[in-house]
Order: C-alpha cells, then sequence, then structure tokens
C-alpha cells in the first residue's frame, strides 16, 4: 500500500512566468496512443504551434476517463512513465490535474477503509454521514440545498468487511468517492500527492471539482465561503514555493470566476465558447464585447475541453432567450450534431453542457472556425485548444453510437496515421499558422484593446506592446478576417498570410 510519508520540505524556488504561448489540451493516448507517441506527434508537427500542454489525468484510475484516480505517485503503465512526463514538462509548460475533490473507490485508502473501518488510518479521509450530518441522517430541507449532481442526496451505500454499512458522501460517479478535506489526514495525503507532481516539472496543477470540495451542513456544500478559500490558500501555499501555480476547475456563473480572479488565482474563460458561438450565429459583436470590457485577464480562454460545451457559464452574460437560440441554432445548423446525445439515453442528464465538437457546433464552417480561433486568439488570457479542436475534429458518431456515453462525441482517439493524415488538410494548415504567429508575436505580451467599429456585425480587436502591434478586423456576418502585426524590419503593418 502506498503509505502517506512525513511533510516535504521542499527548496524554496522563485516562481517562473507561464509562457504566453497556446496550450494544448490532451489525453495521454489521445495522439498516437501514449506520452511516447504524444511526445513523438508533438514534435513532429506541433512544436511551434503550443508553448503548453494539459495531459488530462494520467494516474491508474477506476472510472471516468481518469477522474478517479486510485493514486498519484505512478503513471498508468498504459500511458507510460514518470521518465515520459519529465520529457514533456521539460519541453512545455506543463499542466497536470488533481482531483482534490475525491478518489477512487478502489483506491487502496478507500479500500483499506472498508476492510477495516473504524480501525483504518484511513478512516477520516472520507465523509461518513452517520458524523457529518446531526442525527446521522440530513433533513430533506438540507438535501433540497445541496447542489448536488444526483437527485436524491449525494452518497453510496459501503459495506464493510464485518458486514456492517453506511452512507458515505459520493457527489459524482459511485467509483468517485469523496475527500473529508477538514482532516489532517486527508492534507497529508493531499501535500505528498501535490508535492509529488512538483518533483515532475509540473508548471501548473488544475484543482478538478474543487467547488464541491469544502461541504458543510446547511449550505449548498457547494464554494462554500470562507471554507472554500481556506482550502485554495492551503493548496496554493503547498505549491507556490516550489514556483508552481494553482487552477481551480469550476463551471457556474461567470461571477464565481471574477471572484477567484480578485484573490489572484488562475480563472478559466468558460463563458466564451458559447458567447462566440452566439457571435457567429447572430453576426452581432454587443454580447461578446461586453464581456471582453470586464473579463479577468490572468485566465486561460477554451472553446473545447474534453467535457461540452458549458452553458451555465454563460447565465447573465446572455439572456435565457439568446441561450436557447444559440442552442437551437447549434442542433439545428451543427454537423451531425443530436439532442438525443445530450439525454440519459447516452448516459448524460447534465442540462449544462452540449455535447459537440467545436468544428461541428458550427456547421464544420472552415472560414467560422478559424475566425472563432482567431477571436479566441486575441482575447485576454492564455489559449488552450483541445486535440480535437487542434485537428478541426467533427463529431465522432461511431464512437458515441458504440459506447452510448454522450461526451464520447468529442474525445475521438487519433492514430499517428490519422495525426499525419489530418495536419495536411487545409483548415489545420491555417490554424497552425495562426496560432504560431500567437505564440511569437511580442504585442500579444502588452496591451489589450477593443476598437471601434461602425457596423454591429464588425469586430476590431488589438494588442499593443511598445512599437508592436497586432490587430485583428473581422466581419461577424461573412466570417471573413485580416490579421495585421508589425513587421519587424520596416517597422510598418503588413498583412499575416494563412495560405500555403
Amino acid at each position: 500500500m502506498f503509505r502517506l510519508t512525513s511533510e516535504y520540505e521542499p527548496d524554496m524556488i522563485a516562481a517562473m512566468p507561464l509562457r504566453n504561448e497556446i496550450m494544448l489540451i490532451t489525453y495521454a493516448d489521445s495522439l498516437g496512443g501514449n506520452l511516447r507517441a504524444l511526445a513523438q506527434v508533438l514534435e513532429n508537427h506541433f512544436k511551434d504551434a503550443i508553448g503548453g500542454l494539459h495531459v488530462l489525468p494520467f494516474f491508474p484510475s477506476s472510472a471516468d476517463r481518469g477522474f478517479a484516480p486510485t493514486r498519484y505517485d505512478i503513471v498508468d503503465e498504459a500511458f507510460g512513465t514518470w521518465e515520459d512526463i519529465q520529457l514533456l514538462s521539460g519541453r512545455y509548460d506543463f499542466m497536470a490535474d488533481f482531483m482534490i475533490n475525491h478518489i477512487s473507490r478502489a483506491s487502496s485508502y478507500f479500500e483499506d477503509f472498508t476492510n477495516r473501518k473504524d480501525s483504518s488510518p484511513y478512516a477520516d479521509m472520507f465523509i461518513r454521514y452517520k458524523e457529518f450530518w446531526e442525527g446521522g441522517e440530513p433533513t430533506q430541507e438540507q438535501v433540497d440545498l445541496i447542489y448536488k449532481r444526483k437527485p436524491r442526496a449525494p452518497y453510496v451505500e459501503v459495506t464493510f468487511r464485518d458486514g456492517t454499512s453506511e452512507k458515505v458522501w459520493c457527489t459524482f460517479d459511485s467509483e468517485q468517492i469523496d475527500l473529508d478535506l477538514r482532516k489532517e489526514i486527508t492534507w497529508k495525503f493531499v501535500t505528498d500527492s501535490l508535492l509529488g507532481l512538483a518533483d515532475r516539472g509540473v508548471a501548473v496543477v488544475r484543482l478538478d471539482a474543487f467547488a464541491y470540495a469544502a461541504k458543510k451542513p446547511g449550505t449548498s456544500c457547494f464554494f462554500v465561503e470562507p471554507e472554500m478559500w481556506d482550502m485554495l490558500e492551503r493548496a496554493r501555499g503547498i505549491l507556490e514555493p516550489r514556483g508552481i501555480e494553482v487552477l481551480p476547475e469550476i463551471h457556474e456563473h461567470f461571477s464565481i470566476q471574477q471572484k477567484l480572479a480578485d484573490r489572484g488565482y488562475w480563472v478559466y474563460d468558460f463563458a466564451l465558447p458559447m458567447l462566440l458561438l452566439h457571435t457567429l450565429f447572430a453576426g452581432s459583436n454587443v454580447r461578446l464585447l461586453e464581456w471582453l470590457r470586464i473579463c479577468p485577464r490572468k485566465q486561460f480562454t477554451t472553446l473545447d475541453t474534453h467535457d461540452g460545451i458549458g452553458v451555465v457559464d454563460v447565465r447573465g452574460l446572455l439572456s435565457d432567450e439568446e441561450i436557447e437560440a444559440t442552442r437551437e441554432h447549434l442542433f439545428t445548423h451543427g454537423a451531425n450534431v443530436k439532442r438525443v446525445y445530450n439525454t440519459a439515453a447516452y448516459n448524460n442528464l447534465d442540462i449544462y453542457q452540449i455535447n459537440c465538437t467545436y468544428y461541428s457546433a458550427l456547421g464544420a464552417n472552415d472560414d467560422a472556425y478559424l475566425l472563432s480561433r482567431a477571436i479566441q486568439f486575441f482575447a485576454p488570457g492564455i489559449p488552450q485548444v483541445y486535440y480535437v479542436g487542434l485537428l478541426a475534429g467533427a463529431n465522432d458518431i461511431e464512437l458515441i453510437e458504440r459506447t452510448k456515453t454522450g461526451r464520447d462525441i468529442n474525445r475521438h482517439s487519433y492514430t499517428v496515421d490519422e495525426v499525419n493524415r489530418e495536419v495536411r488538410r487545409s483548415i489545420v494548415q491555417r490554424l497552425l499558422r495562426l496560432m504560431r504567429f500567437r505564440n511569437s508575436c511580442k504585442a500579444f505580451s502588452g496591451t489589450f484593446q477593443i476598437l471601434p467599429t461602425q457596423q454591429v456585425n464588425e469586430l476590431k480587436l488589438a494588442w499593443k506592446s511598445g512599437e508592436e502591434v497586432a490587430m485583428l478586423s473581422a466581419n461577424l456576418a461573412t466570417f471573413s478576417f485580416s490579421v495585421e502585426f508589425t513587421d519587424p524590419q520596416s517597422g510598418h503593418l503588413v498583412e499575416l498570410s494563412l495560405l500555403e
């Protein structure tokens, strides 16, 4: 069994700033089959197009595509080894996940608990209903308050080796058992796990599902204040001496991202995907510009991730009518997307996300897709591009029909031969030229500006750093756009060519 060790005593080092370059998001096995193949694919095709790399959970896991980890001290042997991770972290700003809310039911910690119950040294790592709730059970009023992912109170019934049973908190899948962050034994596990990642060259740790981790009776048990802030500060305090950034992951109202940003945390711009779809569907810059004026600057922007296209994140930035019109347009004009893929028939009842690749959401229209990326790259923050989006991938209907899992529509695994073929497509070549420009242009280290336009279907965004300028001019109705930048030799504005 992997034992909890004593506290680390890390060397104090200065934090290294993250590169203001595009970060790729991928599973360990989605571009070539394993980490070694991934490294070669990136070297062959994308090394100048990305400066950062987020490899989704690569630890042994019992469910949810890696998000039910059994431990953090080894790499799943199906993907590779720590040497493979360190090779990648030496080349890119490397992001890794830590599931601060839960751990696998198959972990040695939980198995020891089920075998030894109260005598297990890990018994306090888990939230036992009999101890959490007064009287051992929540009232209906308390259950109704909980921000939950299930139609009932969040728990699993655990049967111990002695034949007794009790309820233990479980927010997500039954394989993902929640951790009790009120206990020091849990924080020893958290500390050892986080610093184990630090030893492998990780630049950013993404705290997955962090808003569920602070729980308190009589509350929503979601983003509970001030407990949640105490938890985040403690996690940041573990990693900050190593120069490692913390990225809290949360899908909720955009105001929560603003709260996090106000306290100096990196955040996600999960509002941008739906805002951009509305912008391009409606041919109007109004809602997008309202957001760009107030959005956090210390953020990662996304259009696509391993989950669906977020809806809840944009409430308040789009009206309910605009959100519904955007959803309707996606379903009626998107490529190979159906409402049924977002229902229980495909193991999905998450009303907050739409299962679809971003390329398919835009009807597989190359011009619209390239414009959406251009706007993302000009928006404040470090852009993230999901591996399917990197290859302008369409919905994988064969995979979703085989697995009957809605999110698999955006989780196609590419062989090396497929990657070699897909990168030759014109849309991918144009996208890569745009990405290389975004990474190399010095103007993006400066000040963001929204330039005035005469028409609602026009958009002009710019960056300026010293004498360096980059400017995007777009027609939202026709999807045509141009990018101009300061030529370092002549000092004049020249137009970026995306053609071969």
